[in-house]
């Protein structure tokens, strides 16, 4: 039997801890706070993440990384993004010589402009055939409730995708390999920063057209620099590109649409902050996505727009006419 150490008892870290034992996988899920894995042992329930969905009872929690990680074929890393380094580097050590680390996460460190699997390969130095990501329209209720979905699992070794591919694969859940670890890894970090966008416009009254607009545009971005750093185009067509894409820009399950919905009513960023209670990752990364844009000469005038309102304090209306105003060219440029 697969053993699988889950490391994040978020929402999306448990629907997938789901998904693993339901293909048929032994899985540990790793949970910082006691009353919690109290909660999923006794109750099969995360009541804090996922109320009222029955996890399977191969399915158990620790609060111990050593225990999550020991004998497992593959650690699966949901954590927030811009921790996974620290989270890590006490890991590393528990990490034994045949587990694959499998990333969840989408983000872009900041400081360093990394993704997450440069990340994890840089402090646990296991290579790049041992680290793997998920990607692709995978909104944790809807996963949870066993509604039909599918996502990309890549990694530059085709069998260690394959095998990742058999980990999960369910009734419900259906995966495809890719090869293209660096497309999937943007098309997941920058729909973030789009969703926010897309959520600002919706926000603000504006209507389809300007969403339509927004998720186009922000694809062809995602596009050119997922080109400049070596990604096949085609995977930005896919599941981890366009497919992630669409529903979180159109999903009030997305936090980072939802999110961005807030600062289009007119709220502070404090105030949605405060009024968020799950991580929105598109906030701090379209502040590190800018940065890789911008180390690479890539012109992504969507992810400024929305780094200009949400840390620099720019009003939504003036940054969506800064955006209009722009000069005309080709629409393949």
């Amino acid at each position: 039997m697969t053993r699988c150490a889950v490391m994040g008892a978020g929402s999306w870290g448990t629907a997938f801890a789901m998904v693993l034992a339901d293909a048929g996988s032994q899985v540990t899920l790793w949970a910082r706070r006691q009353e919690l894995v109290d909660a999923v042992n006794t109750t099969h329930e995360n009541p804090d993440y996922l109320p009222g969905v029955r996890l399977p009872e191969s399915v158990r929690a620790t609060t111990d990384p050593a225990e999550a990680l020991a004998g497992a074929d593959f650690a699966v890393l949901v954590v927030p993004s811009q921790t996974l380094r620290d989270n890590l580097a006490a890991w590393a050590p528990l990490i034994e010589p045949q587990t694959v680390l499998v990333s969840l996460m989408k983000g872009i460190e900041l400081g360093t402009a990394k993704r997450m699997s440069e990340v994890i390969d840089e402090v646990t130095k296991v290579g790049p055939e041992r680290v793997a990501v998920v990607s692709g329209p995978n909104l944790a209720r809807e996963i949870a409730n066993r509604q039909p979905a599918a996502s990309v699992v890549a990694c530059v070794d085709e069998a260690v995708a394959k095998r990742l591919q058999a980990a999960c694969h369910t009734p419900y859940f259906r995966p495809y390999t890719n090869t293209d670890v660096v497309g999937c890894e943007l098309g997941g970090a920058v729909k973030n920063v789009i969703g926010l966008a897309v959520g600002m416009a919706a926000g603000m009254g504006l209507g389809d057209n300007t969403k339509a607009t927004l998720i186009t545009r922000g694809l062809a971005e995602t596009t050119r620099l997922g080109e400049v750093l070596g990604a096949d185009p085609h995977t930005f067509a896919g599941l981890a590109g366009m497919g992630d894409l669409v529903a979180t820009c159109s999903s009030p399950l997305s936090r980072n649409n939802t999110f961005g919905m807030n600062l289009g009513r007119g709220m502070s960023l404090a105030e949605t902050i405060a009024a968020t209670r799950q991580t929105a990752e598109g906030v701090k990364s379209c502040e590190s996505v800018l940065d890789l844009a911008r180390r690479n000469g890539v012109d992504m005038p969507i992810v400024e727009a929305v780094v200009d309102v949400v840390h620099n304090g720019r009003p939504t209306q003036e940054a969506l006419q800064t955006l209009m105003s722009r000069s005309a060219k080709a629409e393949r440029r």
